[in-house]
Order: structure tokens, then C-alpha cells, then sequence
């Protein structure tokens, strides 16, 4: 059998195709079901109906997906700034991790779909509110991981930096923020999950263009093809975001692979 290295497209191909497989077979069955039981397609459309009405409507959904991606990516920006200046608070000052941890646990305790409604009526239909909620639910996990990835250095490393002179800055700097890394990568690939999620909830709440209103006015015009047509966008969404963090974290910690056989 022909090998691939480990790092190329074929490799990563193959190694994807179980769940290739995985998808295409619950698709087929799905169509085979509606077509053989002649269900209504407003209870469970079709996987080629919900096809044809991306298709059909892809100028409208590219357009409410501008705004969705945009709230994500600045919201999540913002998170990842959050979470990194929080980490950094609590590894310098560990009083506070007892202090803070249990409010930053609690506000992961907040059900969305009571806190949504408060923050737009807040600030707004614009932005903030998006940026806002989705800062909310993603911050937590990266925050989690990096604390933990500061807890992981080595300390005979720490204490051979320490015996050179170095500031707790430099050993942090050197040591311990390298080390969190992969801890960290791991939190955001977990967060990006979420955030296409909570940006389109905070629209579905209250915005004026994205995903979440296509999906709001699909539900109030009994177009359960057209809901599936935006789950399915904002699907695709969520795993290209997931992609490019995978790529990031790659590019990043090249240096964990430059040693590793082809």
C-alpha cells in the first residue's frame, strides 16, 4: 500500500475519509427516508431540496453571512484579548485565581437565552451586543487552558532560568508562556466552535442581516428547507474558522514538528 507523509494532502485525505464516508451515508439515508415515506417537506425537506434552495438563494445568504462572519471574527477577536489579559492577571497575581475563578465560572452558568435579550436591549441591534455574547461564551476555554498551560512549564526549567538572573517576566516570556501554547491552541479550536453559534443566536434575538435572521424569518414563513439552507451555511462556516485555527496552530508551533520523521 502506497504511503503518504504524514503532512500531505493525501495523507490528510484518506485520513479524513471516514468521516467523509460518515456524512454522505446519513445524507443518502435521509433522502432515501423522505422520498420512501412521503413525508411532508415542511416537517423534514429533503437533503437535495435544502441543496437547491442554497443554491437558489445564495446571493441573499452570502449576504446575511457577511454580518454573521463579521461579529464572529471581531467578538472573538476581542475574546481572544480578554482571555490572554485575564491569564496573564491571574498567572502574575495568584490571589486572584481564587478570586475570579469562581465569578468567570458563574458566567458560564448564564443561560444565553436570557442573557441575549438583556445585552441587545442594552446596547442595541449594531454590533456590540454580538461582539459581546460572543466573547462571553468562547473567552472561558482559552482562558482555562492558558492558566493551565502556565501550570505545566517545567520547573527545573524555571529554576535554571532563575539561577541565570532572569525576571519573572523573562521566565514567563521564555518559559512558561511557550509552554502554555499548546494548551492554548487546543481552548481556541474548542472556542471557535462557539462563536459562530452565539453570533448567530445574538441576531436571532435582535439584528437587522445575518444568519440568525434568515433563520427567524424562515421559522416565522414555515420554510423549514430554507432553516436547513442556513444551518448548513453556518455549519460550513464553523468548520472553515475550525480550519484555519488548526492551520494557525501549525504555523505557529512549526517547531514541534521540525523534528519529527517525514
Amino acid at each position: 500500500m502506497a504511503q503518504f507523509p504524514s503532512g500531505a494532502p493525501a495523507a490528510r485525505l484518506v485520513q479524513g475519509l471516514p468521516a467523509i464516508l460518515s456524512v454522505l451515508s446519513a445524507l443518502c439515508l435521509w433522502e432515501i427516508y423522505v422520498r420512501v415515506s412521503g413525508i411532508s417537506p415542511l416537517v423534514l425537506p429533503a437533503p437535495s431540496r435544502v441543496a437547491g434552495q442554497i443554491v437558489a438563494n445564495r446571493d441573499m445568504l452570502w449576504a446575511n453571512t457577511l454580518p454573521t462572519l463579521q461579529a464572529t471574527l471581531i467578538g472573538f477577536a476581542f475574546s481572544v484579548s480578554v482571555a490572554i489579559a485575564l491569564s496573564l492577571l491571574i498567572d502574575f497575581t495568584p490571589k486572584l485565581r481564587r478570586a475570579l475563578f469562581p465569578v468567570f465560572v458563574i458566567s458560564q452558568t448564564l443561560p444565553l437565552v436570557a442573557i441575549a435579550p438583556l445585552v441587545v436591549l442594552w446596547f442595541g441591534f449594531g454590533l456590540t451586543p454580538k461582539i459581546l455574547l460572543v466573547a462571553l461564551v468562547t473567552f472561558f476555554p482559552m482562558l482555562v487552558a492558558l492558566v493551565d498551560g502556565y501550570d505545566s512549564t517545567e520547573p527545573d526549567i524555571e529554576a535554571l532560568l532563575g539561577s541565570m538572573g532572569a525576571s519573572r517576566w523573562s521566565i514567563f516570556r521564555r518559559a512558561r508562556f511557550p509552554s502554555a501554547m499548546p494548551y492554548f491552541f487546543a481552548g481556541l479550536r474548542i472556542s471557535i466552535t462557539y462563536a459562530v453559534v452565539a453570533a448567530i443566536f445574538a441576531e436571532y434575538v435582535g439584528a437587522r442581516a445575518g444568519l440568525g435572521i434568515v433563520i427567524l424569518n424562515a421559522k416565522n414563513s414555515f420554510r423549514p428547507d430554507l432553516m436547513l439552507a442556513a444551518v448548513v451555511i453556518s455549519s460550513l462556516l464553523t468548520l472553515v474558522l475550525f480550519g484555519a485555527t488548526a492551520l494557525l496552530q501549525r504555523i505557529v508551533l512549526g517547531w514541534r514538528h521540525a523534528g519529527a520523521a517525514p
